[in-house]
Protein backbone atom coordinates (compact mmCIF):
# COMPACT_ATOMS: atom_id res chain seq x y z
CA UNK A 1 0.00 0.00 0.00
CA UNK A 2 2.88 2.71 1.12
CA UNK A 3 4.40 1.47 -1.76
CA UNK A 4 1.96 2.58 -4.00
CA UNK A 5 1.25 5.99 -2.47
CA UNK A 6 4.93 6.73 -2.56
CA UNK A 7 5.19 5.83 -6.42
CA UNK A 8 2.08 7.81 -7.10
CA UNK A 9 3.55 10.94 -5.36
CA UNK A 10 6.76 10.60 -7.06
CA UNK A 11 5.18 10.91 -10.56
CA UNK A 12 3.88 14.52 -9.14
CA UNK A 13 5.66 17.67 -10.08
CA UNK A 14 6.26 20.25 -7.82
CA UNK A 15 5.02 17.95 -5.07
CA UNK A 16 8.22 18.55 -2.73
CA UNK A 17 7.35 22.04 -1.93
CA UNK A 18 4.05 21.02 0.31
CA UNK A 19 6.11 19.09 2.86
CA UNK A 20 8.04 22.11 3.23
CA UNK A 21 4.52 24.50 3.35
CA UNK A 22 3.35 22.40 6.15
CA UNK A 23 6.21 22.51 8.45
CA UNK A 24 6.40 26.24 7.89
CA UNK A 25 2.99 26.94 9.26
CA UNK A 26 2.89 24.26 11.58
CA UNK A 27 6.21 26.13 12.77
CA UNK A 28 4.97 29.98 12.61
CA UNK A 29 1.15 28.74 14.25
CA UNK A 30 2.85 26.97 17.39
CA UNK A 31 5.45 30.26 17.72
CA UNK A 32 2.70 32.65 17.73
CA UNK A 33 0.77 30.69 20.07
CA UNK A 34 3.51 30.44 22.52
CA UNK A 35 4.50 34.53 22.20
CA UNK A 36 0.15 34.79 22.80
CA UNK A 37 0.99 32.57 25.44
CA UNK A 38 3.84 33.94 27.49
CA UNK A 39 2.68 37.71 26.34
CA UNK A 40 -0.71 37.42 27.69
CA UNK A 41 -1.97 39.57 31.14
CA UNK A 42 -2.25 37.18 34.20
CA UNK A 43 -5.82 39.21 34.89
CA UNK A 44 -7.39 37.72 31.16
CA UNK A 45 -5.66 34.38 31.90
CA UNK A 46 -7.53 34.24 35.37
CA UNK A 47 -10.74 35.46 34.43
CA UNK A 48 -10.51 33.13 31.21
CA UNK A 49 -9.90 29.88 33.31
CA UNK A 50 -12.86 30.62 35.93
CA UNK A 51 -15.45 30.33 33.06
CA UNK A 52 -16.29 26.99 33.18
CA UNK A 53 -16.96 27.24 36.95
CA UNK A 54 -18.98 29.59 36.65
CA UNK A 55 -22.84 28.96 37.62
CA UNK A 56 -26.13 31.06 36.87
CA UNK A 57 -26.17 32.13 40.19
CA UNK A 58 -22.56 33.67 40.10
CA UNK A 59 -23.37 35.41 36.59
CA UNK A 60 -26.51 37.01 38.49
CA UNK A 61 -24.27 38.09 41.68
CA UNK A 62 -21.66 39.78 39.44
CA UNK A 63 -24.06 41.97 37.71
Amino acid sequence: MLKFIKGHMESIEGIEIYPMISLLIFFIFFTALFWWVISAKKEHIKEVSHIPLETEIDKDLTL
